[in-house]
């Protein structure tokens, strides 16, 4: 059974650091490029951080590049999320989600496998 596990999310003031963790089971992530999404109350879900199958190559949306890390560790089946300087634009519910093949990691439909998400709320 295909299982994307988030956590690590909660309520933190702006400024603040979360580190998201998302464990997977069913299947070996190595062959996967993994992604972080968000989505905020009445807008649509956006791309957060991809990485690519070792770790080499990170991509980020332009609203946390430089604040957020992506990372993964295939040994373990995990990929994290490391947030610092978050906002409160920043809170949404996040998800995890993993990309088989060559599809932009950046698209929404390119993923085939998506956890139940994680909420992230940061005061101002």
């Amino acid at each position: 059974q295909v299982q994307l596990v988030e956590s690590g999310g909660g309520l933190v003031q702006a400024g603040g650091s979360l580190r998201l963790s998302c464990a997977v089971s069913g299947f070996t992530i190595n062959n996967y490029r993994m992604g972080w999404f968000r989505q905020a109350p009445g807008k649509e879900r956006e791309f957060v951080a991809g990485v690519d199958w070792s770790g080499t190559y990170t991509y980020y949306g332009d609203s946390v590049k430089g604040r957020f890390t992506i990372s993964r560790d295939n040994a373990k089946n995990l990929v994290a999320l490391q947030m610092n300087s978050l906002k409160p634009e920043d809170t949404a519910v996040y998800y995890c989600a993993a990309l088989s093949g060559y599809g932009n990691i950046r698209t929404m439909s390119a993923y085939n496998y998506w956890g139940q998400g994680t909420q992230v709320t940061v005061s101002s």
